[in-house]
């Protein structure tokens, strides 16, 4: 999961828990070998140096003010609404298609004018003729970074099937420099390459259910805090011993 520059934020408080979007974008669903983009966080990075990761990072404060063209599913809506505040599914929604945008170059949105000024953060995503849709992803993973790390966040991990992104799959031109070597990962290969601990978690995931079109009914919460970890089931109950 990389992480997003603040605009005109200033954080003072390096170890506050943060909401964060995180997607996963998956080529070839139906296939032998499905596909799924990733690229290298930097060897400088404060959070996760050198791993090989999803597009992702913090939500922004004007997050939760952007209109999406088209929301999440209503059953997404109500998983990401568990012991979560009120409202958030949006911000979130709002951050994954930001950057996937930003570190990637691939768009999740429908055309369409954009009402009123356009934020800064978002003008070159505007000039593509698209208004930032949610209506493909779906919420499948959350995971609550252990304490004692140098950045935590409170991470919701959305799916995507490539045919509903626009753009050339394999043009990264409009990246950003937060992620180096992009590329689409077959799963049969991806756990060869360095990837945290979480991330292995999240693909083991997607793997089991990657024929399945429809969002989980339940959703797997790692949740991290300083008595223990635990697996849970967002609208559900604690994953058995040997789940």
């Amino acid at each position: 999961m990389t992480e997003t520059h603040l605009h005109g934020e200033t954080t003072t408080d390096k170890t506050a828990i943060r909401n964060a979007a995180t997607v996963i974008a998956m080529r070839g669903r139906m296939s032998e070998d499905p596909q799924v983009l990733m690229g290298q966080r930097g060897a400088k990075a404060a959070f996760m140096p050198n791993k090989f990761v999803f597009p992702g990072g913090a939500v922004d404060p004007a997050d939760a003010q952007i209109t999406l063209a088209s929301p999440l599913s209503p059953l997404c809506q109500e998983r990401l609404a568990d012991k979560a505040p009120a409202g958030v599914h949006h911000a979130l929604s709002v951050a994954a298609v930001r950057e996937l945008w930003e570190e990637t170059g691939l768009i999740l949105g429908e055309r369409g004018a954009w009402d009123g000024e356009i934020p800064e953060d978002w003008q070159s995503f505007a000039t593509t003729g698209h208004v930032p849709s949610a209506k493909a992803m779906q919420f499948v993973f959350r995971a609550l970074t252990p304490p004692g790390r140098p950045r935590r966040f409170d991470a919701r991990f959305f799916l995507v099937d490539a045919d509903q992104v626009t753009g050339d799959l394999d043009d990264f031109s409009q990246a950003s420099d937060e992620l180096s070597h992009l590329q689409w990962i077959p799963l049969s290969e991806v756990r060869s390459f360095d990837l945290p601990f979480i991330t292995e978690v999240v693909l083991a995931e997607v793997t089991a259910r990657v024929r399945d079109a429809e969002p989980p009914q339940s959703v797997p919460y790692f949740h991290n805090n300083d008595e223990a970890s635990l697996f849970l089931r967002l609208k559900g109950y604690p994953m058995p011993a040997d789940g």
